[in-house]
């Protein structure tokens, strides 16, 4: 069957993959695994228990698979505590301010409404690393004890704790938004109520767009995958700030008043070089990976703040976060970890405080983001191959042969998804023109080579 965890968790077409039957096995799995690891403390749960906090995003099945969920830590002698339609870190927040043992967020993030996905957490907010998800799959469907009477756990429903979240990032904050104008973008996803909520409270003028999910229409031409409706909306209203989240809203993008799509790239400059110029950013360094623009770095070294680089996925970035001590990383893609203040990426966290930076030094994004110039870069993502040929030898020699003619100008990047049939295929180049060519051509390399 292969290993069902990927790079964010069990994901799959729920009801056919992800069924409810697999998510109630892997939660009773992750409670037993969690539990002989010594991770949980008896001292928080009721009566000895040990406790969980669930959330999920407005997906249709994410109705039945927390149902399911909910029934596999409660018949493993887990409490549970339903948190309701929440982003990530939201969960990964309330998990460490509830004093829960563990939380499991059911989200396909930026994937269109039939896939779903369940995630879990330790205590403290964090993710599993993969020695602890091989263990939780070796467990699945082992004979166990099951508790019975008082030793069952007890599910009660903690909708209300989402103000508790919405106030945390709030407080995280220098100086209030008050006369910003700002569109955001919910991705009818998790977001939809929490975000706008923070951005009014904090002083900005919203104005929602993707913020009535329907179960079905979630990332479904809106969201950070989808900016063309927001850059429409930015530009014709006039706004100063365009803000997209994706489905769970653990990451996000920008655009600029003239409709220019801010990436995670220029959001992580901009702030990195807010907090060094505060003092705030631990050992003049952000830790980003390799798909990060060649210009980022450029700009980052140029304005003395190093790079330390890592492979592509935000638990990479943690793992060299946590272990260098740093406080700022990333992703191009919007996932930014700020470490003072949350566990994980928050799309939530990272607006707020980058319409912080436009409030307080009284410029536009687009004058703040101008710290990098972006070289080219093309990407391509070539769906319906072998992810696990992206070793071929054809398409060794191909990058090699594009990395030669190259030179020191530009890179080249091939990479399989995490979580999907799919081969990435990125290139830098001096020009737009030359990026293109090389990256049609690799493709071309790639469906022929991973078929």
């Amino acid at each position: 069957m292969g290993r069902l965890f990927g790079t964010d968790g069990v994901r799959g077409v729920a009801g056919r993959d992800l069924t409810a039957e697999l998510a109630m096995d892997l939660s009773v799995a992750a409670a037993h695994v969690l539990g002989d690891a010594g991770a949980f403390s008896t001292s928080v749960g009721r009566r000895g228990r040990p406790v969980a906090v669930v959330g999920r995003d407005p997906r249709a099945s994410g109705e039945f698979l927390e149902a399911a969920v909910v029934a596999g830590l409660a018949s493993s002698g887990v409490d549970v505590l339903r948190l309701g339609v929440l982003p990530t870190p939201a969960v990964a927040y309330l998990t460490t301010a509830l004093r829960a043992d563990m939380g499991v967020m059911i989200s396909a993030s930026h994937n269109p409404a039939p896939d779903n996905g369940i995630k879990f957490l330790t205590r403290g907010g964090y993710k599993l690393p993969d020695t602890v998800e091989n263990e939780i799959e070796q467990r699945l469907g082992e004979k166990w004890e099951r508790p019975v009477g008082a030793s069952v756990g007890r599910v009660r429903e903690a909708y209300g704790e989402a103000d508790r979240y919405v106030s945390h990032v709030l407080s995280t904050v220098n100086g209030r938004l008050d006369g910003l104008n700002v569109v955001l973008d919910c991705a009818h996803g998790a977001a939809h109520m929490v975000a706008p909520e923070a951005l009014l409270r904090a002083g900005a003028t919203v104005e929602t767009i993707g913020a009535r999910p329907d179960g079905l229409n979630i990332n479904a031409g809106v969201g950070s995958t989808h900016l063309d409706k927001l850059q429409q909306i930015v530009v014709s209203r006039d706004a100063d700030v365009g803000i997209a989240y994706d489905g769970d809203a653990d990451r996000c993008l920008a655009v600029s008043h003239t409709g220019e799509i801010i990436d995670g790239d220029q959001i992580m400059a901009v702030l990195a070089m807010a907090m060094r110029a505060e003092g705030k950013l631990t050992g003049d360094t952000v830790v980003a990976t390799v798909m990060s623009n060649l210009g980022f770095k450029i700009a980052l070294k140029n304005a003395g703040v190093d790079v330390v680089e890592t492979a592509v996925g935000d638990r990479y970035v943690l793992e060299a976060m946590r272990a260098g001590g740093y406080n700022l990383g990333g992703e191009q893609s919007g996932h930014v970890l700020m470490l003072d203040h949350a566990t994980t990426g928050d799309g939530l966290l990272t607006s707020l405080h980058l319409l912080a930076v436009v409030a307080r030094e009284k410029k536009s994004l687009a004058e703040l983001a101008s710290v990098m110039t972006r070289l080219p870069q093309v990407l391509v993502n070539v769906k319906d191959v072998d992810r696990s040929k992206a070793s071929a030898p054809e398409l060794t020699a191909a990058v090699s042969a594009a990395e030669s003619e190259l030179g020191e100008t530009g890179r080249v990047l091939i990479r399989p998804s995490g979580t999907e049939p799919m081969i990435r295929v990125m290139v830098e180049a001096a020009s737009a023109e030359q990026a293109e060519q090389l990256a049609g051509r690799l493709a071309e390399v790639v469906r022929t080579a991973c078929a």
